[in-house]
């Protein structure tokens, strides 16, 4: 049976061992929050979530408002489970259930329970050194980039992510970019009772928006660039910078900042350590250098000198991220050499991504899921061969529709032949997500061939079936992604597994 939709079946976070209870008093004191029945003033809390299923005993349940239903409907179940408290708003707390329980009511309370949870577990965020990476594009790899060398150097690391949490070399799963904020605050508790010194971190624009990294404290606060993406969620760019821009709202105590583009310099205030490939800054680049392979080097240029970097990673906008990297951790003081073997050996999982099983073309699948991203997985695959680029490219439904022609565009601009395919429909009926990819592939001028076939596994196995020998095929948009989202069930789908197999029958 395929597994039902992430969201409602999320595996619980795991908890921290040791824990000091608060009392709901010192709780409503922390947050300014009004307590229902003074008489409950006592009552220690020794958790916190926002999902009732995940309720255990000693909990405060937060009953947040949403979209689609209430977090008080579900109190109940929260109850029964075991928690003691529940953080509300007015409506929720006129709720008969709640009745006889503590009850901290906020006007908005998802704008505090990230502060509640911080303190519940200690403030955790203050005893390991968080790194937090924001931008469209290359928060994965920049943060894959952080946590390599941090080994190099011999720090216990964790990661938080697109692609999953890690907890020293232990792989847990993610149905977030960025965790919601009580579940943040208890695995950075957790990360800090297993010797974790330093955790390398993706920070969402949802995360910002919605208070997932309230209360959290970042030593390092990095941007890597802004695109079109996420205009579902947010407003217009305008709005998208202006959260994103949170992360740099002193909630970080060092800030550095790529400045390529127009987007970043707006973030660069006295202090801010700056990083860019096409003009001046902190940290420049020069003398990069591609292989056959893809693998580049080049020359980093920061104020103490030089270092000279080896990158296993295909692409120019990787030399942007590793150069943001290294301004972050030259920033904490990380010596060169470790920075030299971190990024030589750094690996990111769907982030051009080479399937190689002895053929005779380049196969590469890559997380590129926004205009921007498409054309420069295509433009760096482009740059290195003579032969003919293959795409395989779809949308996902539920999200940004306006990027969907502009994706088939700059798909059609770059590749010999196009093949439109279904991403994660989700609620959407695929057909229409790919008529509109459809539409700005056709309508680009001096386009090469484009085909329609909606079955993913099929249009991979096109797509190797057409390669001729020196060409590149790119599988673009899932990356790491091991299911594929369809009518609220996830299938099992890699794109890297059926990229193998498909290479495998045709070399067999």
């Amino acid at each position: 049976m395929p597994a039902k939709l992430e969201g409602k079946v999320a595996t619980a976070p795991p908890r921290p061992n040791h824990i000091r209870p608060a009392s709901v008093a010192a709780l409503a004191a922390v947050a300014d929050v009004h307590l229902t029945g003074p008489a409950h003033a006592d009552v220690q809390v020794t958790g916190v979530t926002l999902r009732a299923q995940h309720v255990v005993p000693g909990d405060l349940y937060a009953a947040l408002p949403g979209a689609h239903a209430h977090g008080a409907d579900f109190a109940e179940t929260a109850l029964a489970n075991g928690a003691v408290a529940v953080l509300t708003d007015e409506a929720g707390a006129a709720r008969e259930s709640l009745r006889d329980v503590p009850v901290l009511v906020h006007p908005r309370p998802r704008e505090v329970v990230g502060l509640l949870a911080a303190h519940v577990y200690g403030r955790p965020s203050t005893k390991v050194r968080l790194w937090g990476v924001t931008g469209t594009s290359g928060k994965t790899t920049t943060t894959y980039m952080i946590e390599s060398v941090l080994k190099a150097a011999g720090r216990h690391t964790g990661l938080i992510g697109t692609v999953g949490t890690r907890i020293g070399d232990e792989q847990l799963g993610s149905s977030h970019t960025t965790p919601e904020a009580p579940d943040l605050q208890a695995l950075f508790a957790v990360m800090a009772e297993r010797g974790v010194t330093d955790v390398a971190m993706e920070v969402s624009s949802h995360a910002l928006h919605l208070g997932r990294v309230a209360a959290t404290e970042f030593e390092i606060g990095a941007f890597t660039n802004l695109s079109q993406d996420h205009l579902d969620f947010h407003a217009d760019m305008e709005e998208y910078f202006q959260v994103k821009a949170q992360l740099f709202d002193g909630r970080a105590r060092r800030e550095v900042v790529c400045v390529d583009g127009d987007w970043g310099p707006r973030l660069v205030k006295p202090g801010t350590v700056t990083v860019a490939t096409t003009g001046p800054a902190t940290w420049t680049a020069s003398g990069v250098e591609v292989s056959p392979t893809g693998e580049q080097t080049f020359t980093a240029h920061g104020p103490d000198g030089d270092i000279e970097i080896h990158l296993p990673l295909a692409g120019s906008f990787n030399v942007a991220n590793a150069l943001l990297a290294i301004a972050c951790l030259h920033a904490e003081g990380v010596p060169s050499d470790a920075i030299q073997r971190g990024l030589a050996t750094v690996q990111v999982p769907g982030r051009m991504q080479r399937v190689d099983e002895g053929q005779d073309f380049t196969a590469v699948v890559d997380y590129s899921h926004k205009p921007a991203a498409v054309a420069l997985a295509l433009d760096a695959v482009r740059a290195k061969t003579d032969g003919r680029v293959v795409v395989v490219l779809g949308c996902g439904g539920d999200r940004d529709r306006a990027k969907r022609p502009l994706m088939g565009r700059a798909a059609a601009e770059r590749a010999d032949v196009v093949i439109i395919t279904d991403d994660n429909p989700r609620s959407e009926e695929a057909s229409l997500i790919r008529a509109a990819v459809l539409e700005g592939a056709l309508a680009t001028e001096n386009r090469g061939e484009v085909l329609e076939i909606g079955d993913r596994r099929l249009a991979i196995f096109k797509a190797v079936e057409l390669a001729r020998p020196g060409d590149v095929v790119v599988v673009a948009g899932k990356g790491h992604e091991t299911g594929q989202e369809v009518a609220g069930v996830i299938h099992p789908f890699s794109d890297v597994e059926t990229l193998t197999a498909a290479i495998r029958k045709a070399h067999r």
